[in-house]
């Protein structure tokens, strides 16, 4: 079972984050600095890759990242208003709050990774490519084929054992059609 993150160690995480980075948008700082002076805000604050896919959650951007310098997700909704995200928060504690931060090497970062949590949002299927879907495929074709051909081999044993001409010969040929459609 995995231990949930502590507001206290939400709120260090926080403060050296702060200490280390410049956001892109000082509201930014302001929402951060709000947090983590409301510890029972704290509590509802999940740190999650891929924000755009919760329910209720806010993507910052340091200057040392390519990424938007700030979104505010609630709702299938979008907004790049600090402000409307900051009401939001003010008005809604008692709700969860997802929260990205995009800086350098943030996916290197342990101690973000110490605080990074499951996000219960993310598609089933997010983390599968195409690649990985036609290699699944290529492994479950090439496992028929190698159970139908042990499966004949085996009938053909059987054949010979028994003596059955007339099967042997049927199952030469489904074999020799199995191997021309690979």
């Amino acid at each position: 079972m995995i231990t949930p993150v502590t507001a206290k160690d939400k709120k260090s995480f926080i403060q050296w984050f702060l200490n280390h980075y410049r956001l892109k948008k000082r509201e930014s700082v302001w929402i951060l600095n709000y947090l983590i002076n409301h510890s029972d805000l704290l509590a509802n604050v999940h740190f999650v890759r891929d924000v755009k896919y919760c329910s209720r959650g806010i993507m910052m951007t340091s200057h040392c990242s390519d990424e938007v310098a700030f979104r505010f997700y609630k709702d299938h909704l979008v907004t790049t208003d600090a402000e409307k995200s900051f009401h939001d928060i003010r008005l809604n504690q008692d709700e969860s709050l997802y929260l990205q931060l995009n800086f350098k090497n943030a996916n290197q970062n342990s101690y973000y990774a110490s605080v990074l949590e499951e996000n219960p949002f993310i598609p089933v299927d997010y983390y599968i490519t195409n690649q990985d879907k036609d290699i699944a495929n290529q492994l479950l074709n090439y496992s028929l084929h190698q159970y139908k051909k042990e499966k004949i081999l085996s009938e053909i044993d059987n054949a010979l054992k028994s003596k059955d001409r007339e099967r042997f010969l049927v199952l030469t040929k489904e074999l020799a059609d199995l191997k021309k459609s690979t």
